[in-house]
């Protein structure tokens, strides 16, 4: 299919953007220790760091602003939130947070009861890894085979490997395995669906093994999308539908809602069931975010998530969106560019693997893609990869993961057909001269989270 949805939107508001040379942007990356984090957003062309909390909200949404009741205690706008996840989910109990990372700091550990703990996930991204090994567990990566071929079409690559996931339990034994956790989208193995079929199998397993199931679902319609458009049997049905028939498999939502909530700030903790584990987050809540009925959000920031999320589910929106990082996919590859095909829901993810195999992992070479990439038009990317995953806990080494990429990732209602053509050229000068780039090394590493605020320098 080569027709792409048009945008259902108009324009109503722009905010300037600047160009800067290719001169000056070398003393920027430079002075930013070349670790694009450390930029200054207004030195940036196109901005595809993230699509975390950098999307345009609806006139909607800005009118439920005005609605925001910013009491300390039981505000209007709890409860019309409360009534929108409840509505989604079909879960009992809702608690609000400032954003993902503030869900999975009061919930991941609830389920870390000894030592030598686990949680398996089809992929953790780098927070909710964190997040684990914060809580004194360990996180193990469970993805489909077909993730690592990144050439090859797999119609969802964010789905577990089950018989790997048997395995696991039955090596660590299930009274060790805190909980398994359904990333959808799959972020680290490049945006990729995961399907209802495999979803079901992977909470069964679960199941009979009395392990909880916890969803990280900060792309759940996206990833609903494409079991509608991908999946036998889904094409006549509702986001919503395929959303609940998705809930109904765990035990607890997270939910980082600067993504499919359509907000810049916010955070979703939903538990199914079970009051006694609801009522120990909440308690753990308070001194870590807030209120339960605020949860470190503003009120009015909670009234524009009630719209956010229902605004996310629209198929129409959908459409646009998934089509638009299909159309820089198809660009990247009809150049010879290396990518996680097809293209998932919120980025292209270069294979900086085969982009620049020249640079051995432990030299980042998809940072030093992303930094070409800034030297050469302005568009700030980001490595995930090595870099982003971190150090092997037990070794205290560079994890070597197979998937070495630099992710473009399209915030939502935000840049036009155009602005992707302007940074699939800058990736194109870039992989025009792939031979000559470097490695790099640290000069400044972080013990946690390193990716966000390290320092490098280029290896010689």
């Amino acid at each position: 299919m080569n027709q792409y949805h048009a945008e259902p939107y108009k324009i109503k508001m722009v905010e300037p953007i600047k160009k800067t040379t290719k001169k000056e942007r070398k003393t920027l990356l430079k002075n930013a220790g070349y670790n694009p984090f450390s930029l200054r957003s207004k030195d940036v062309y196109i901005d595809l760091l993230t699509d975390s909390g950098t999307g345009a909200m609806s006139q909607e949404q800005w009118g439920a602003l005005m609605r925001g009741d910013e009491a300390y205690a039981g505000s209007h706008s709890f409860y019309r939130l409360e009534s929108v996840v409840k509505h989604i989910t079909q879960y009992d109990y809702f608690i609000p947070s400032h954003q993902g990372r503030g869900a999975e700091q009061v919930v991941l550990p609830e389920f870390v009861t000894h030592d030598d703990m686990v949680f398996i996930s089809n992929t953790h991204f780098d927070t909710t890894r964190a997040h684990v090994e914060i809580a004194g567990a360990t996180a193990i990566d469970c993805a489909t085979p077909e993730a690592f071929d990144t050439s090859t079409y797999h119609p969802f690559k964010g789905n577990f490997d089950t018989q790997k996931l048997k395995k696991l339990i039955e090596t660590h034994g299930k009274e060790n395995v805190a909980g398994v956790i359904l990333t959808i989208t799959n972020n680290s193995a490049g945006g990729q669906p995961v399907s209802l079929k495999n979803l079901k199998a992977t909470a069964q397993i679960a199941m009979d093994n009395n392990i909880p199931v916890i969803i990280d679902g900060a792309r759940f319609s996206e990833n609903a999308y494409f079991i509608k458009t991908r999946e036998e049997g889904y094409a006549d049905s509702d986001i919503l539908d395929i959303a609940r028939e998705t809930f109904a498999l765990a035990d607890v939502f997270l939910m980082s809602a600067k993504k499919d909530g359509l907000v810049n700030m916010g955070g979703i903790i939903a538990i199914n069931n079970d009051e006694t584990l609801y009522k120990n987050v909440r308690s753990r809540l308070v001194p870590m975010e807030g209120f339960p009925t605020y949860g470190g959000m503003i009120g009015r920031d909670i009234d524009a998530l009630a719209v956010g999320l229902k605004e996310g589910m629209d198929v129409d929106y959908l459409a646009h969106r998934i089509d638009q990082v299909r159309y820089l996919g198809d660009q990247l590859r009809h150049a010879g560019i290396p990518i996680q095909y097809p293209t998932g829901g919120h980025a292209v993810f270069v294979d900086c693997k085969a982009f620049a195999p020249h640079i051995p992992y432990h030299q980042f070479p998809a940072q030093s893609v992303v930094n070409e990439l800034y030297l050469e038009s302005g568009v700030r990317a980001v490595e995930i990869g090595s870099l982003l995953l971190g150090r092997d806990p037990k070794t205290n080494e560079t994890v070597d993961t197979p998937l070495q990429f630099m992710r473009l990732t399209i915030p939502r209602r935000t840049y036009t057909q155009n602005h992707m053509d302007v940074v699939a050229e800058g990736v194109k000068r870039v992989y025009s001269k792939r031979e000559q780039l470097k490695g790099l090394t640290f000069e400044y590493e972080p013990p946690v989270l390193r990716h966000f605020t390290a320092t490098l320098k280029y290896v010689e």
